[in-house]
């Protein structure tokens, strides 16, 4: 799975539409959705969301495609992903039109949403931070969907050369890379490891940081440029035995961490230095999961996995009231957006009907008649015979924000509790497996 970057649209709106709901390309427009606008209209309504903004920007749209690896996807399920990112990045803020793909080789996702939001009329700005957080949002629906990702980082760093140097295999960092991870095993220390690289025909420079240069390459490229594994001290260590430094798990002071499965890690049983770094590791990690039970006045493994049932039930809870809570803000602020249409277009509307000629005063009206008589319908389904005041629905939105915010905040401290629970849980049964040797743990004490 890939995403592009947004890109933005600055020619006409309704082409970038109609060309995204095109029939043939969208199993004609069954695979056509949208939110907070018609897909027919969108083009209107986008303009009349930017009417009312400040900061238009130049901009009158966004445009972001999301591809698929071919064969791995329905385009049900595909289209259902677009949608779950849509909401998750535009946060019921932005009209848009989401549609998928299917006429060529692999399905994928055309988003198009509007360029200013019809909740605060803000302009959506596009740049490096809002990018990742698109793409981090999709990997996460793509891999809970159990979709392939592209790896994050694997060429951070890298330029378009480079990147395409390394495609072909040409790169005198990938070789070099290559060429390190290939002498590591057979070198006694960093100094032998370097000389078996002069053999191999590679010029070294010594200075504050130790330098390769391949015959054919002009400049020399600093080890540590290479990544967190290619250090002076990673690669040391790496000789002596040691995991990677990528690989190696974040230990945070205090806190608890999965014990090793030495046993079954097919790297300790090929490193001896590996197996000591992970033996020790693993009793660092034992005394903080024991600690752990002590100070939460954990006494048995059947309180355990009770402490683990509730905090998992709790997250669950708080997961719900979120996600109820986030569904109202959207509903609500569409519904504000169709009563401020209406109200705003009400005079316009009622000179249309009064008009004696109504087919001229609809061909300088018809937008505005349009969106009056769209928000109508909307008005109408929700059941409303009366419209509330732009104050009553201000005061119910700003409400349901602050309980918004509460439950993020208490969903976030839930989770740290539901992984750390969990972790002690897997812990504690890797123990308790390797002391007991079958016999119950509900009958064993902690």
């Amino acid at each position: 799975m890939a995403v592009t970057k947004t890109h933005p649209i600055k020619s006409t709106l309704k082409a970038a539409i109609d060309y995204i709901c095109n029939p043939n390309k969208t199993d004609g427009k069954l695979l056509v959705s949208s939110f907070g606008c018609a897909a027919e209209t969108a083009d209107i309504e986008f303009e009349w969301t930017r009417r009312h903004s400040i900061d238009k920007g130049t901009h009158l749209g966004r445009h972001l495609i999301q591809a698929f690896e071919p064969g791995e996807v329905s385009a049900e399920e595909a289209h259902e992903i677009g949608m779950q990112l849509a909401k998750e990045i535009l946060g019921g803020k932005y009209e848009f039109v989401l549609t998928t793909h299917i006429d060529k080789g692999h399905i994928h996702n055309h988003l198009i949403f509007n360029a200013v939001s019809f909740t605060d009329h803000k302009h959506y700005h596009s740049n490096k931070r809002s990018y990742h957080e698109i793409r981090r949002a999709s990997d996460r629906l793509c891999r809970e969907h159990g979709l392939s990702v592209i790896v994050s980082g694997q060429d951070r760093g890298k330029s378009y050369i480079e990147h395409q140097a390394a495609q072909n295999g040409t790169s005198f960092k990938a070789k070099l890379k290559a060429a390190i991870d290939r002498l590591i095993p057979v070198s006694s220390s960093l100094d032998d490891l370097l000389t078996r690289l002069q053999r191999e025909g590679y010029e070294i420079k010594h200075g504050k940081y130790i330098s390769a240069r391949a015959p054919d390459q002009e400049r020399f490229t600093r080890l540590k440029t290479l990544g967190a594994d290619y250090t002076e001290e990673a690669i040391a260590t790496r000789i002596a035995g040691g995991p990677r430094p990528s690989r190696q798990p974040q230990q945070r002071s205090g806190k608890v961490s999965l014990l090793i499965d030495i046993q079954n890690n097919i790297k300790a049983q090929q490193s001896a230095g590996y197996q000591r770094w992970a033996t020790i590791e693993n009793l660092k990690r034992a005394a903080a999961t024991m600690n752990f039970l002590t100070e939460h006045g954990i006494g048995s493994y059947e309180e355990l996995v009770e402490r683990c049932d509730a905090i998992a039930a709790a997250s669950i809870r708080t997961r719900e009231s979120l996600r109820d809570t986030e569904q109202r803000i959207s509903d609500l602020s569409l519904l504000e957006k169709q009563i401020d249409t209406y109200r705003k277009l009400k005079p316009v509307y009622d000179r249309y009907k009064a008009s004696k000629d109504k087919e001229k005063f609809l061909r300088g009206f018809e937008s505005e008649i349009i969106l009056f008589e769209a928000a109508a319908r909307e008005i109408k389904k929700a059941g409303l015979t009366k419209l509330p005041s732009a104050e009553k629905l201000k005061a119910e939105l700003d409400g349901l924000a602050a309980r918004k915010t509460a439950f993020q905040a208490e969903l976030r401290k839930v989770q740290r509790e539901e992984k750390e629970y969990d972790d002690v849980l897997k812990n504690i049964n890797m123990l308790l497996s390797e002391k007991t040797r079958g016999i119950e743990k509900n009958n064993l004490e902690l």
